[in-house]
């Protein structure tokens, strides 16, 4: 049967994660749902990874195998229709059937979003995490400096979690801020900002952008310092990083692969 890649946008908001599971929705369950009926019977849909719960994508990518005959548009048409509105399919394409959404993928890249406000709204809630001013997201880029390359993250990933190894290469982070884009500069006040942290790297430990995330807000708050992370990373353990920040803030933006 032919591969298709599947591009897909979701607001994790109502899902228990990318997984599917027994104890709540999640998007690989409702995927699987919504093509089954093209497959004629039960479907498996493979993630480039596991996002998790409240966690949003803008580019999170899947493959699945369907009968012969499908053409991708109207794979793209049929998912959509029978998909709720918080989840997307936003592109299809067919691949080779050895490539494999999780294991071929060379990068993932991920922002991390505050908006920096006393008051909030509403508008932006379900995807970026308040904090009140002030917050200095020039010492926050600063600190992402010493993430670059190639280091155990050890002290950045949930405690119980099994790996055969902690190291990860990172090949980006920064973070920046901003009024706003087209979509977002009519809901800000003068005295609001966005603040984001956005970061790639050929794989991730569970929760590790939202502990970098933590840690990160610690020093543009002033309670830790930009050059500590250093530090952090040489004494592996979480203690020592900053907390867990909450999963509502964070979307998968990119998941690349050579094709590209």
């Amino acid at each position: 049967m032919p591969r298709l890649l599947l591009r897909i946008a979701y607001d994790g908001t109502a899902y228990a994660g990318w997984q599917r599971q027994q104890n709540g929705p999640s998007i690989q369950a409702c995927l699987e749902t919504a093509l089954a009926p093209l497959a004629g019977g039960l479907v498996t849909v493979h993630g480039a990874g596991r996002t998790d719960a409240g966690v949003h994508a803008e580019g999170q990518v899947a493959h699945v195998d369907l009968p012969d005959g499908l053409l991708p548009d109207t794979v793209l048409r049929a998912a959509n229709a029978r998909l709720p509105t918080d989840i997307r399919v936003r592109e299809v394409r067919q691949v080779s059937n050895t490539l494999h959404a999780r294991f071929d993928a060379l990068s993932k890249t991920y922002r991390y979003r505050w908006l920096v406000s006393t008051v909030g709204h509403p508008l932006l809630a379900r995807t970026s995490t308040l904090v009140p001013p002030p917050l200095d997201a020039s010492a926050m880029d600063q600190a992402c400096a010493g993430l670059i390359g190639t280091h155990d993250f050890a002290a950045f990933r949930s405690t119980g979690t099994r790996v055969a190894t902690t190291t990860r290469t990172i090949t980006m982070a920064q973070v920046q801020e901003r009024a706003g884009d087209p979509r977002d500069v009519a809901v800000l006040a003068p005295e609001e900002r966005l603040v984001e942290f956005e970061v790639a790297g050929d794989g991730f430990l569970r929760h590790m952008v939202r502990a970098l995330a933590g840690t990160l807000l610690a020093v543009g708050q002033g309670r830790a310092p930009a050059s500590g992370l250093a530090s952090v990373l040489a004494g592996r353990t979480r203690q020592e990083a900053g907390p867990t920040a909450p999963a509502h803030g964070l979307t998968l933006i990119h998941v690349a692969y050579r094709l590209e």
